[in-house]
């Protein structure tokens, strides 16, 4: 690990200012950047601690119905409020779904949302990769891409976003509070913060520099059976092949409306609306199920070991749709 300096933030717009150099990084848990910096993958000359501002690990209801998380609230503490298991049981079955229970304790909401990508190469500075050095190339096509994406990428970069609470969230419409380091606030839909790779895969988001992420909001949950599935490769403590987080509305046989959010096939949770409005007044079964399926993963492509991800999003999408159907 390279030699950096270490400062502590009092305030939302201290830590935003002190971060807008580019040699500078938040640091809150630090279960993924701590990682980094060892492998140097990621090597800054300075960390800005927000652990000690005020305010920033409160879960709070919100007027309009809804709730309001601290940046600074760690994963097991929002999986466990009370609020969020009865009115937003998706997120936290996807917060449960993700890491270890040692790694919960210590992994923040902001810091959950910007997690960067466990590609292999990503993480091995001897391999060419244009995330981690733009122009160099991507390891990953041609190479072993078992957990790669299938849809969203580019010929710049396939990795896929690690995040299960960003997938529940994508399916619940929160929406990201931040601090401008020049001063303001804005408010992003978790739609638009994070990017595809396109030409620029070293820029997982769009959040400018120094930007920093004071809470997630969301509206009031939205009628429906709320579930999350996750598919990996063991038990526990293993990303997502794929997963489903899924708010599916339901009367007599019949689908009035679907919310779908795809994790590990893409560079960012995948959402298609076409698919949603497949599934609008359609009769629960399979015919529909597989219409939906099919407009989400529309223009989906294979780099050969993942192959298999195409065929298994369609069951594991399915086999979500028909148990909140009861079909």
């Amino acid at each position: 690990m390279k030699a950096f300096s270490y400062e502590r933030a009092t305030t939302a717009q201290a830590a935003a200012a002190a971060a807008s150099r580019p040699d500078t990084k938040f640091i809150a848990g630090g279960t993924n950047l701590l990682d980094l910096m060892k492998l140097q993958v990621e090597a800054p000359a300075r960390l800005v601690d927000i652990n000690r501002i005020a305010g920033l690990d409160q879960i709070e209801a919100t007027a309009d119905g809804g709730l309001r998380i601290g940046t600074l609230v760690r994963n097991s503490d929002l999986a466990s409020d009370m609020r969020v298991r009865r009115r937003y049981p998706v997120l936290a079955r996807a917060l449960l779904a993700g890491a270890s229970p040692q790694l919960r304790n210590k992994a923040t909401t902001g810091g959950n949302l910007l997690q960067r990508t466990r590609c292999y190469y990503f993480y091995d500075p001897s391999k060419p990769c244009n995330k981690r050095q733009p122009g160099s190339g991507c390891s990953a096509i041609g190479g072993f891409n078992r957990i790669h994406a299938i849809v969203g990428a580019s010929d710049q970069c396939i990795a896929v976003h690690p995040s299960d609470m960003a997938v529940a969230m994508r399916a619940l419409d929160a929406q990201v509070e931040t601090v401008l380091p020049q001063g303001g606030r804005r408010v992003i839909p978790i739609v638009d913060l994070h990017r595809l790779p396109g030409n620029t895969p070293q820029q997982d988001t769009n959040l400018q520099p120094g930007e920093f992420i004071t809470a997630v909001s969301l509206p009031p949950p939205p009628a429906g059976v709320q579930l999350y599935r996750k598919v990996r490769d063991r038990a526990s403590y293993a990303f997502a092949l794929v997963s489903v987080a899924a708010i599916v509305d339901a009367q007599g046989g019949t689908i009035r409306r679907a919310r779908m959010a795809f994790g590990g096939l893409a560079h960012k949770p995948w959402r298609v609306p076409a698919a949603e409005d497949a599934l609008i007044n359609a009769p629960a079964g399979p015919g529909a199920f597989a219409a939906a399926a099919d407009a989400a993963l529309q223009g989906a492509h294979g780099q050969g070991h993942n192959d298999f991800k195409i065929v298994l999003a369609k069951r594991v999408l399915a086999g979500v749709l028909g148990e909140a159907t009861r079909v």
